[in-house]
C-alpha cells in the first residue's frame, strides 16, 4: 500500500510540473490546408492571446522565430498582446510592437485588439503597433494585393469592450473575404460568403477536461475548425499563457500556419 500511495504522489507531482512548467512553455505550428480558389497560394499564419509580461521576451522573440520560420505571405495577429489589468504587470505597448516588428510578411502584418489591450490602453496599444508598422483594423478592412492574389481582410472590435460591427469591417468586400476577430462570437453574424474568420481569446479552454465549461462562455466554441454552411472558422488556442489561469493540459500554445488552395 505505501508504494502504491509513494507511486500516486509522484505521479501527481509529475503531472503538476507538466501541466504548469512544461505543456505552458511550448508552442507548436499547426499547418493546415484551406480551399480558397480566388486565394490560391497565399501563406497565411494567425497568432493570438500574447499576454505578455516585462519578463516575457525570450517568449515573445520565440514566437516571432516560428512565424518567420514558416515564411509567411501575410501574418494576422488577433490581439491580448497585453497581459492585462495594470500596467505595472504588462510588457510596455513599445516594448510589444518592437518585438513584433520582426515579423517579416512581404503582404503585411494586421491586428485586431483584445479585452486586455482595451484594459492596458486600447489607443496606446494600436498607436505603438501603428508606428512599428502593423495595421490595427477595428471594424474596418482592407484590400490585400499580392502577386495575383485578391481578397478582403476586414477586422472588428473586442466583443467584451468594444462595439464589434462585423457589417461595417466587411463592407468593403466584393469577391473573397477574410474576418479577423479576436473573440469568436461574433461568427454567427459573418456572411456566408466569407472565406475564414479567424478568433482566439479562448486559450482553447486551456486544458481538456475545461474546454466544455470555456465553450459556454464562448458562443459555444473553444477551439479548432467550425462550420456554418460555406462560412469557415478557427478558433486558435493562443501563443501565449493567460496569467489569471496559466495552465495547460492537452492544448499547447500555437501559431497557425494556413495554405489557401484550389478545389481538388
Amino acid at each position: 500500500m505505501m508504494k502504491l500511495l509513494t507511486a500516486l504522489v509522484l505521479i501527481e507531482a509529475l503531472l503538476l510540473i507538466w501541466v504548469f512548467a512544461v505543456e505552458p512553455r511550448l508552442l507548436r505550428v499547426s499547418r493546415y490546408q484551406l480551399e480558397a480558389p480566388d486565394m490560391k497560394g497565399l501563406k497565411m499564419v494567425f497568432a493570438s492571446d500574447f499576454h505578455l509580461t516585462p519578463g516575457s521576451k525570450e517568449r515573445l522573440r520565440k514566437i516571432v522565430a516560428a512565424i518567420n520560420a514558416e515564411k509567411p505571405d501575410i501574418v494576422l495577429l488577433g490581439g491580448d498582446f497585453a497581459k492585462g489589468h495594470l500596467r505595472s504587470v504588462s510588457m510596455p505597448a513599445e516594448e510589444i510592437a518592437a518585438g513584433l516588428a520582426e515579423i517579416k510578411a512581404p503582404a503585411g502584418v494586421f491586428a485586431v485588439l483584445g479585452n486586455h489591450d482595451e484594459w492596458y490602453g486600447k489607443k496606446e496599444m494600436a498607436a505603438a503597433l501603428a508606428a512599428r508598422g502593423i495595421m490595427v483594423l477595428q471594424n474596418d478592412g482592407r484590400q490585400i494585393d499580392y502577386q495575383g492574389i485578391s481578397f478582403y481582410l476586414g477586422g472588428v472590435e473586442d466583443v467584451s469592450t468594444g462595439r464589434p460591427d462585423v457589417g461595417r469591417a466587411l463592407s468593403g468586400a466584393v469577391g473573397a473575404a477574410v474576418l479577423l476577430s479576436h473573440s469568436p462570437d461574433v461568427f454567427p453574424e459573418v456572411p456566408a460568403q466569407t472565406v475564414l474568420t479567424l478568433a482566439g481569446h479562448t486559450h482553447g479552454g486551456l486544458a481538456l477536461l475545461l474546454d466544455q465549461g470555456v465553450a459556454l462562455f464562448n458562443g459555444g466554441f473553444v477551439r479548432g475548425w467550425y462550420a456554418r454552411d460555406d462560412a469557415r472558422l478557427y478558433v486558435g488556442p493562443g501563443s501565449g499563457l493567460w496569467g489569471g489561469f496559466p495552465l495547460r493540459l492537452g492544448v499547447p500554445s500555437e501559431i497557425l500556419l494556413l495554405v489557401l488552395r484550389a478545389p481538388r
